[in-house]
């Protein structure tokens, strides 16, 4: 059988995808961790190469992107509230960077912090 695989997000760190994992596999899906065992013998590195994959066959992506949207944990800002979006006004966005540029992509730690809407797309800074 010869599938291929659909990357639902990726996750900083190996220990934030447990839940949403543990969830879709209840739910029947196949679940696969690209690069989890990578961060888990090196921490450091989940900026250099993207974090933990979340990855499902892609035969299964729709059903899996709706169990995910159901469960994630959407950006707070720094007083614990959800991330309203200047443009739309949801409350459904993520951390976003760029990585623009040699130097991020060298020293992604120095990037500003940004949120994107996952309703519209639009890009804003923190307030």
């Amino acid at each position: 059988m010869n599938e291929t695989f659909y990357t639902i997000a990726s996750f900083e760190f190996a220990a934030d995808v447990q839940i949403i994992k543990a969830k879709l596999e209840s739910e029947g899906i196949q679940v696969f961790l690209r690069d989890e065992n990578t961060l888990n013998s090196d921490p450091l590195i989940s900026a250099a190469i993207g974090g933990v994959k979340l990855q499902v066959y892609a035969s299964e992506k729709e059903r899996a992107t709706e169990i995910y949207n159901e469960v994630r944990a959407y950006a707070m800002d720094d007083e614990g509230r959800p991330v309203v979006c200047p443009n739309c006004k949801a409350q459904k966005s993520e951390v976003y960077y760029e990585r623009k540029g040699l130097f991020y992509k060298l020293f992604p730690f120095f990037e500003k912090r940004k949120y994107k809407c996952l309703n519209c797309g639009m890009i804003t800074k923190p307030l």
